[in-house]
């Protein structure tokens, strides 16, 4: 009997811990977000516990539903995925958060083919406007890309950015998180990376196991021995980021080390958390019996460390580094110590640096504004594309933002041209911080709604539309109102208020006076225009038939296949008020560019874009042909990016774009042929391509990039930045003259008016600005920084990064900086040069690449000043070696000792003085 009731007595314990997990599963669980795209019904996983919903209450349309042939999440069979359809801008679901909370957030990309017509697809995914990573086609497995954010409001944004091909989702996921992940990094979010249940068996741990959902991955080693307890538990602890006693009862342990490698990284030191767990399994091992030493990448980052040392046997360890490209965890027993050392589990992170998102309650009143809109204009692309941060996202120009207050408001929205009826959306008035609106030539109707008082509109324009009523006697009373265009909206009352005599510019509802009017002789010039230009055109293209019958492009060849010169107008893309330049290019077919390749016979280079091909026009010019690859990073963007810059822009430092192809899907770019390749290749790259290069010809590299970059900079109309300056983009000719290269990635200096955040930063390791990779502002002292290390290579011979090195000379300017601070510039110098430069030359050259990398960029000098501190270098080096040859020519017994006394001593306080400092720059000094 007593057996009885105590076996009783153990069965109703068991269903009462049966109960309370399940009340906890299910409690931990209410705050989850958890949506199955494409799914026929809600429903619960099996596994997990958790609830999923069907997306259909954001996108609708069954047709972008497909049937993944391989599982989704923890299902057995086929799972299913969304397919957007579309030609660009980005998709958006838009989920609940609270504000300060910290949030994890999931996606699920399955491996499937059938899921994008294009085999190299590519989008981006974004937490709000922060990018999270980049999806490419076919992945190898089905993909999880995760994030860890701190809301800043009510909701988030996760959104699928259009690069190529289609963009595809299968399951979205967001959980509350802990406070520990992001504790001391308010302006940061993180990626995982690894998140590693180490010699566990069998399936990953997650919900309900895992109250916030997180997924720990099965992980073994075969060089390391397993632990299991199945009993142990935590005595006592305080770190709510504690993984499930499921994940840590297993570990892996080693009598002198253990080792986890993670190759793959992103390049360009990218900074990273690590979350290490363990908890002792062995009971008999006590304070002082298990201490090892961790390191990461052979740096020690916790000396000593001692599990018990927490006054638990759970601790944790929380370590910030650096990594470039792959990390190395390594845990070595400590001297003295007893046992090896032991893990239970790690978590890996990258840090991503949070973009700052438009106002909550702008964003709010722009989807309202959306919702308005497409009550009378369903199917407007245009209007269906519009989701997640209009100050970033929106597509096209529409909407412009400025910072206030910390945060971004939009101030300018301009929906001109658009195709837009019906009544002006009253929710427009809400819109506290907007200057500027521009509603003019759509078919919108109704009355004009009334603005309140306190409204900051400057600008109004709603001209050329189908309105009715009476202009509002207020409106013209708006206190910083300057200009207001009605005209040619004939059903308006023709009255307008008096008030309307204060405007400095209006058009008084006229269709004639000013810009907003358009005047039937205007209208019948414009057709007979179109009319000439429709003709030309047709002519135009029965002449480019070939013999076959077969089209051509405009202007690209004759009947044998030979270019046409024709005169193109071009643009650069992103600024508001275009700079039209006509300039004669090339356009040439694909056969063409086959035929001057002998089908790319001759692979000179490889790049970002793709291979780089020698050729032979039929005038006899050599050329650099640039074929796109399949698999390259850049795409359609920066081949019009290049095409339309080099198009508007001409220098004796610039590489100049002779032509390009675009037939077949195939985008080529052709340059003249480089004869003497890249500076990179001259300093340091493969052998057959280093020759040797002297003090004075560096010099007069550094000068022309210099030369080539100021053009940009102070470029007529707006300031052009390059974003990717380094030594294998600047060419050097057969004269040795120096010519940047690469405009992919280019774009206009931000102005006054512009957004002030970039949704993505460009550029390569090592060269690129800290500042603008930190905050997202662009400037051209991002390129200043950039510069500052090609100068540092130019005198070192050194690339900015190289790991193969000792660790102290990792990095280029920290390896050089003690040096040059100890006024030792000969350590720094590149042995193929020393003993043949002027030490005030090189001095100068020096500080001026130290002002350049100078963290903060208001303290770094201007392209202008940087090249007058080098042209009064070459000026130096000049005079110096006119004065050798004049010694060298007496013969005289000193000459030996004059040249080493002349060129090699270290510059004397004067010369110190008179070398360059972020102060002579900034304010230069005649001399």
């Amino acid at each position: 009997m007593e057996e009885l009731d105590n076996h009783s007595l153990r069965l109703v314990m068991v269903y009462i811990l049966c109960f309370l997990l399940f009340i906890g599963s299910a409690s931990a669980s209410e705050d989850f977000v958890s949506i199955a795209c494409c799914a026929d019904s809600d429903y619960t996983d099996p596994k997990t516990s958790v609830n999923y919903t069907s997306d259909f209450s954001f996108y609708p349309d069954k047709t972008s539903c497909l049937d993944t042939t391989k599982p989704v999440g923890n299902n057995a069979g086929r799972g299913k995925a969304r397919v957007f359809y579309i030609d660009e801008g980005k998709r958006c679901y838009n989920l609940p958060t609270a504000e300060n909370q910290v949030y994890l957030l999931r996606g699920t990309f399955p491996s499937d083919e059938s899921l994008s017509k294009s085999p190299n697809s590519s989008f981006d995914v974004t937490i709000g406007v922060t990018s999270l990573g980049v999806v490419e086609k076919p992945p190898q497995d089905m993909e999880l890309l995760e994030g860890i954010f701190r809301a800043k409001k009510n909701y988030i944004d996760f959104c699928l950015v259009k690069d190529e091909g289609s963009p595809y989702i299968s399951l979205i996921e967001l959980r509350p998180l802990d406070e520990e992940y992001l504790q001391d990094s308010p302006s940061s979010a993180l990626k995982l990376i690894a998140r590693n249940n180490l010699e566990a068996n069998g399936d990953d741990i997650r919900h309900p196991l895992d109250k916030t959902d997180r997924i720990w991955k099965a992980t073994s080693s075969p060089s390391s021995s397993p632990i299991t307890s199945s009993n142990a538990s935590i005595s006592s602890h305080n770190a709510n980021s504690t993984p499930p006693l499921q994940v840590l009862r297993t570990a892996l342990t080693h009598p002198e080390k253990l080792e986890f490698i993670h190759n793959g990284l992103d390049r360009g030191n990218s900074k990273y958390r690590v979350f290490l767990h363990f908890l002792e399994l062995n009971k008999s091992v006590t304070l002082g019996k298990r201490v090892f030493d961790i390191y990461v990448n052979g740096v020690i980052k916790e000396p000593k460390f001692d599990i018990f040392a927490g006054g638990s046997n759970y601790r944790q360890a929380v370590l910030n580094f650096s990594a470039n490209g792959s990390l190395n965890l390594t845990l070595s027993k400590a001297s003295g110590s007893e046992n090896g050392p032991l893990c239970n589990a790690y978590e890996i992170l990258k840090f991503i640096p949070w973009m700052q998102e438009a106002n909550q309650t702008d964003t709010e009143v722009m989807l309202k504004v959306r919702e308005q809109l497409l009550e009378n204009n369903r199917g407007n692309e245009e209007l269906e594309r519009w989701s997640g941060d209009p100050c970033i996202l929106f597509p096209g120009q529409h909407v412009v933002c400025d910072r206030l207050g910390g945060q971004l408001v939009i101030t300018k929205l301009d929906l001109s041209s658009s195709n837009l009826r019906g009544p002006i959306p009253s929710s427009i008035t809400e819109l506290s911080n907007l200057r500027i609106l521009n509603l003019s030539y759509n078919s919108l109707t109704g009355n004009i709604p009334l603005f309140p008082h306190s409204s900051l509109l400057t600008s109004i324009d709603l001209s050329h539309n189908d309105l009715t009523g009476s202009l509002p006697w207020s409106l013209p009373l708006l206190p910083q109102l300057k200009s207001l265009y009605f005209g040619c909206n004939k059903r308006m009352n023709k009255e307008v208020p008096t008030s309307l005599n204060s405007l400095a510019n209006t058009d008084y509802g006229s269709c004639k006076a000013g810009e907003a009017g358009i005047s039937q002789k205007h209208i019948i010039i414009g057709t007979v225009t179109c009319g000439l230009l429709l003709i030309i055109l047709a002519i135009g293209i029965l002449l480019g038939c070939n013999k076959r019958g077969k089209l051509v492009p405009w202007g690209t060849s004759d009947e044998k296949g030979y270019p046409r010169t024709t005169n193109l107008i071009f643009s650069l893309s992103g600024k508001d008020d275009f700079i039209f330049k006509s300039v004669s290019i090339q356009t040439f077919t694909l056969e063409y560019i086959e035929a001057a390749t002998q089908n790319y016979k001759t692979l000179i280079g490889e790049g970002g874009f793709g291979s780089v091909y020698r050729g032979t026009l039929e005038d006899g010019q050599e050329v650099a042909v640039k074929v796109r690859s399949a698999t390259s990073t850049q795409g359609t963007r920066e081949f019009d990016n290049e095409v339309n810059l080099l198009s508007a822009i001409r220098h004796e430092n610039l590489v100049p774009l002779i032509g390009y192809c675009y037939e077949r899907d195939q985008q080529i770019l052709v340059y003249p042929f480089m004869s003497n390749g890249s500076l990179q290749d001259r300093l340091y790259g493969e052998p057959a391509k280093r020759k040797p290069l002297d003090w004075p010809t560096r010099l007069s590299i550094a000068l022309g990039a210099g030369r080539g970059l100021s053009y940009l900079h102070t470029f007529s109309g707006r300031s052009v930045i390059h974003r990717d300056v380094k030594s294998s983009n600047i060419l050097l000719d057969h004269s040795m003259c120096a010519k940047v290269a690469d405009f992919g990635f280019s774009k206009y200096a931000p102005q006054e008016g512009d957004s002030g955040a970039s949704l993505e930063v460009r550029g390569t390791a090592g060269y690129m600005d800290p500042e603008y990779y930190t905050t997202q502002q662009l400037s051209a002292k991002s390129d200043v920084f950039s510069f500052g290390m090609v100068l540092l290579e130019i005198v070192s011979g050194r690339e900015p990064l190289n790991t193969q090195r000792p660790r102290n000379e990792w990095n280029l300017v920290e390896w050089a900086k003690p040096y040059i601070r100890a006024s030792k510039i000969d350590e720094i110098v590149d042995p193929s040069i020393k003993g043949g430069y002027h030490a005030e030359a090189m001095w100068r050259v020096v500080e001026t690449a130290l002002a350049c990398i100078e963290p903060f960029s208001v303290h770094r000098p201007s392209m202008g000043d940087i090249v007058r501190e080098l042209e009064d270098a070459l000026i130096i080096e000049n005079n110096a070696s006119e004065y050798m040859k004049s010694i060298e020519s007496l013969g005289g017994s000193n000459r030996n000792s004059i040249v080493m006394e002349k060129k090699m001593a270290a510059p004397s306080p004067s010369t110190t003085e008179s070398a360059i400092s972020p102060k002579t720059l900034s304010h230069p000094q005649p001399r």
